[in-house]
């Protein structure tokens, strides 16, 4: 019994935070090739982001690095990870385009602004909860072929429009492009070196 319990804590632990509301995610709603999305943060700031073959860039900084943050307000890790996320945003900022996307529930900016990005410092770009966020999202994963629901935090990485290669912290697997769960910055930070370092 004893055995049983520690398993079902790690399954827990590893899977990252479920869905709030238990819901599958509705109808997908993924980007064709072209589209443009334009994102307004949760304080007002706007971001363009441009569907390209494969992938997704930031228009007019197409070579910039892009990691989307897919989270919830709810998510322990995700709440834990934000003030490292920031240093990290602050760290890399004429290089790095960090932006949340909240995915899974219906909360406004001021919802967004009072519960996660003042408390936990994330004043990094954090998208106003919207469709855009669900088509990014659902393109995102079909981009990549992750074949299971998303669990948060969640987190891909891309240059110049190509998802990149990062490191696994859970399965030791080679050529992954996600990282799923709380992983701590010291691995993406290491993962972001070596992508600057290609180019």
């Amino acid at each position: 019994m004893r055995y049983i319990s520690v398993i079902l804590i790690a399954i827990l632990f590893l899977s990252g935070c479920a869905d709030k509301e238990k819901d599958a995610p509705p109808k997908s709603s993924e980007l064709a090739v072209g589209d443009k999305i334009e994102l307004t943060s949760v304080y007002g700031a706007k971001l363009t982001f441009r569907r390209v073959e494969g992938g997704i860039v930031q228009d007019g900084k197409e070579d910039n690095v892009i990691i989307f943050d897919i989270f919830g307000t709810f998510c322990e890790p995700c709440k834990k990870e934000a003030p490292a996320l920031m240093n990290l945003q602050l760290k890399y900022l004429d290089k790095v385009t960090l932006v949340g996307l909240s995915y899974f529930e219906d909360v406004n900016e001021e919802y967004i602004i009072e519960n996660f990005s003042k408390p936990y410092n994330a004043r990094y770009f954090i998208a106003k909860n919207s469709d855009k966020n669900r088509a990014l999202a659902d393109t995102i994963v079909k981009d990549i072929k992750y074949p299971n629901l998303i669990s948060l935090p969640f987190k891909v990485v891309l240059k110049g429009g190509k998802y990149q290669n990062i490191t696994d912290v859970w399965e030791n697997q080679e050529a992954v492009q996600y990282y799923i769960g709380g992983i701590g910055t010291a691995v993406i930070e290491k993962d972001l070196e070596s992508i600057l370092k290609a180019e």
